[in-house]
């Protein structure tokens, strides 16, 4: 039986995870959420995690542990949390089918939520 995830992780977001784990002290993985900012009105939020929360919707690949915050699981529900390097940018990017548009930089997004049910069924269904 497997185990609902809110999100999935690619193999380079789970090594670069990995990799932030190891070089900090204490580091117990990553928390993604969204918050309120930027030009398209929401933002997306990568932090380090000492001390994982109880209320977070817990990812694990390979070791690379990715906490999403319960107030963002209807907005980040079925996002693929991705990693790249570019000539211009090296970062987290979201795959996330809630998603309606970005700004012109792509720092900041427009993001309907999932519906509560979608959710519900989700985590219920295994």
């Amino acid at each position: 039986m497997s185990r609902f995830q809110v999100m999935t992780i690619t193999d380079a977001a789970a090594e670069r995870v990995r990799a932030i784990m190891a070089s900090r002290d204490g580091a117990q993985g990553v928390r993604v959420g969204v918050k309120k900012g930027g030009c398209a009105g929401m933002e997306y939020t990568v932090d380090l995690v000492t001390d994982p929360n109880p209320k977070d919707d817990h990812v694990e690949r390979e070791g690379a542990h990715v906490y999403v915050a319960p107030e963002a699981a209807l907005f980040l529900l079925g996002t693929e949390l991705d990693f790249e390097v570019t000539k211009l940018r090296t970062g987290f990017t979201f795959k996330n089918p809630n998603q309606t548009s970005a700004c012109g930089c792509g720092e900041s997004v427009e993001l309907q939520p999932a519906e509560l049910k979608e959710l519900a069924e989700a985590r219920g269904a295994l």
